[in-house]
């Protein structure tokens, strides 16, 4: 098996002005390497911003609001083709705890269900095909996706 990188879109055009669809990703003990969606609220210069995240509450359980850097920031993923089945060996996104986690599947459970492998925790987690998306990477202003060949 050959691994090549598929660039899934030539001309993303990232702004960052208030009502961009984000994701952001965490520093945070228990959380690094997952992305959270968003929206980013305000542009406070120096590469720093403001986001509403749609899911993550604040004390007061509204939606939490935080200042991040730009390099911790990137624009939602676009759709990638429909997968009917993932296969085992796919790097996947998983949707968990209100983020998404990059995985590889472990297994394939049928029924639409799969058990995903976690490196950063070691752990093995069982999801519904609804739950997961292709991973790709935004790299240099484009989202790049490792495919197999």
């Amino acid at each position: 098996m050959k691994v090549d990188e598929t660039v899934t879109e030539e001309n993303v055009n990232f702004e960052v002005k208030p009502g961009t669809l984000v994701e952001v990703c965490s520093d945070e003990e228990g959380f690094k390497g997952a992305w959270f969606c968003g929206t980013l609220v305000e542009v406070k210069g120096e590469g720093k911003f403001v986001v509403e995240y749609d899911s993550l509450l604040d004390e007061d359980s509204s939606l939490l609001r935080e200042d991040v850097d730009i390099l911790q920031m990137r624009p939602r993923p676009p759709k990638t083709a429909e997968v009917a089945q993932f296969e085992v060996l796919d790097e996947v996104d998983a949707y968990y705890n209100d983020g998404w986690w990059v995985g590889v599947v472990s297994k394939v459970l049928g029924d639409s269900k799969y058990i995903v492998f976690f490196r950063n925790s070691n752990e093995e987690i069982e999801f519904q095909h609804s739950q997961l998306r292709l991973h790709q990477d935004w790299m240099n202003g484009k989202w790049v996706m490792v495919s197999k060949v």
